[in-house]
């Protein structure tokens, strides 16, 4: 019920009571050890729920792959449970009885593991229980506050409704008050217009909509290739300022690839492309963007740092090199390495752009690593991994948060889709279905100023609810002192 929330059902009023519940049920709880198993077994039927998407890859080449997908997704979503297993358990150490307190230390502990699971472990902040507020008002509160303040709200509006009905129903009014002027907020802030540039610049997606397991066959990556090549040339009432082909959009490796980026060049007619492709150097293999500019010289690259364990890469591979497990990425054995970090791109007219590879538009703090602010995110990504059931609904909802955030729009463009231009407040201006080949000429959305948010990062979260935990934790020492000394 709590995954309902997530993409693309989408609906917060069916998570709430979810969460809702949840808070009833730890605050039932007999001591912290059963307050834990509950908090894992609610995690890992949550995640399960919310990233069944994960087993998708592994249906790619299911000969060779397909036996891993059940222990990937029991084992993923059992292990991010642990987060919430030690938020539950450490919450009821703070609060032993029902009440506020405990809704605060609940919501407060929660927070801090979803924090956590977004940084530790190279970290993975895939279905945030704040996400559940994308596409609705409170969406925009992530200007100010970010996807962590987001999940503290959630969790406390439901735990103090909880607490607040436990004691006496109609004081349960007044939490579910306090949210709805909260998400009247969020529906102001996502409500106020962006001011129009006089002649923004035109952008063109490219969509070639090549699905995994034959993207790479030699009988048909030349028929993928023609159609990008055909849509890239495709007259235009305006010619764009920019083409954007998806990631590892072709076969050939970069130092390979000088016909092919020749026939790209010719297409676009003087305009800069960019687009995904593979290159080595010093016989290592990464995962790149980058740009043609009109003459066909190549003029920027960008390698991908954020890169997927055991997708892009495998961890401790003189170890797990010894099991039955590799990457997705076969042809390079032990998969990409990580590019330098985060830097921006120079597109021109266009502006100076942040690039983001697929997984990496998932991590704000990946976006906080840029070195200056640009003028647009630009994500290029291939979600043919990801199914056509729930996975890319995802990623192009955590793209519309990033853009939320930071106040900048977000241009998107995926192998089989979605690939869409996101403005300032996440709203989608422009969009290619999922599974659809073509292309869109659409405008590049203004900026905004930068967000709150976009300079404070996830600090500000992390030291109120460290500072919540100490006083929770004071308290309650405070309390055991007082008891001691009156049965003295």
């Amino acid at each position: 019920m709590a995954a309902l929330g997530q993409a693309p059902v989408s609906l917060p009023w069916a998570a709430l009571p979810a969460f809702g519940l949840a808070h009833w049920l730890f605050s039932s709880a007999e001591s912290p050890r059963a307050a834990a198993w509950l908090g894992w077994m609610f995690g890992t039927a949550y995640f399960a729920a919310a990233l069944f998407w994960i087993v998708e890859p592994f249906f790619v080449d299911p000969a060779r792959h397909g036996w891993m997908a059940p222990f990937a997704l029991i084992g993923m979503s059992a292990g991010l449970a642990v987060f919430w297993a030690l938020a539950f358990g450490g919450a009821r150490r703070l609060a032993s009885h029902g009440g506020c307190r405990a809704a605060l230390a609940w919501a407060a502990a929660m927070t801090a593991a979803e924090l956590a699971r977004s940084y530790l472990f190279t970290g993975f902040p895939w279905g945030l229980i704040g996400h559940v507020w994308i596409g609705w008002g409170p969406m925009h509160l992530a200007a100010w506050i970010g996807p962590v303040g987001l999940t503290f709200l959630t969790l406390l509006a439901a735990a103090l409704s909880v607490a607040a009905w436990r004691k006496r129903r109609a004081l349960a009014a007044f939490p579910l008050g306090a949210a709805a002027l909260l998400y009247a907020a969020g529906q102001y802030q996502g409500g106020m217009p962006v001011p129009a540039a006089d002649e923004p610049p035109m952008l063109r997606l490219v969509q070639p909509n090549a699905p995994q397991h034959l993207k790479w066959h030699p009988d048909y990556a030349p028929l993928f290739f023609d159609r990008m090549i055909e849509f890239t040339a495709a007259p235009a009432r305006r010619r764009p300022d920019l083409i954007v082909w998806p990631e590892t959009a072709i076969p050939a490796v970069l130092h390979r690839a000088g016909g092919e980026l020749g026939l790209i060049a010719e297409a676009a007619s003087g305009a800069p492309v960019a687009l995904g492709i593979q290159r080595f150097d010093e016989n290592r293999a990464f995962n790149s963007l980058i740009l043609l500019d009109r003459s066909g010289a190549v003029a920027e690259v960008y390698d991908k740092h954020h890169l997927v364990p055991f997708g892009e890469y495998l961890p401790a591979y003189g170890f797990l090199s010894r099991l039955p497990f590799g990457t997705f990425v076969e042809e390079r054995g032990y998969g990409y390495s990580p590019g330098p970090g985060a830097r921006l791109i120079d597109l021109g007219i266009t502006g100076k752009a942040l690039p983001l590879i697929c997984y990496e538009a998932v991590f704000p703090q990946d976006i906080h690593a840029a070195p200056e602010r640009p003028r647009l995110l630009l994500q290029i990504t291939n979600d043919a991994w990801f199914g056509k059931i729930a996975g890319p609904y995802q990623h192009l909802a955590q793209a519309r948060l990033r853009a939320v955030e930071q106040g900048l729009p977000m241009v998107r463009v995926a192998n089989t889709g979605i690939s869409a231009v996101i403005d300032a407040r996440g709203g989608i201006s422009s969009a290619l279905p999922l599974g659809e080949a073509g292309f869109i000429d659409s405008p590049l959305p203004p900026s905004l100023p930068p967000t709150i948010y976009s300079r404070t990062g996830d600090w500000p979260a992390f030291f109120v609810l460290l500072g919540l935990v100490a006083g929770l934790f004071a308290f309650r020492a405070k309390s055991a002192i007082d008891a001691g000394a009156g049965r003295e």
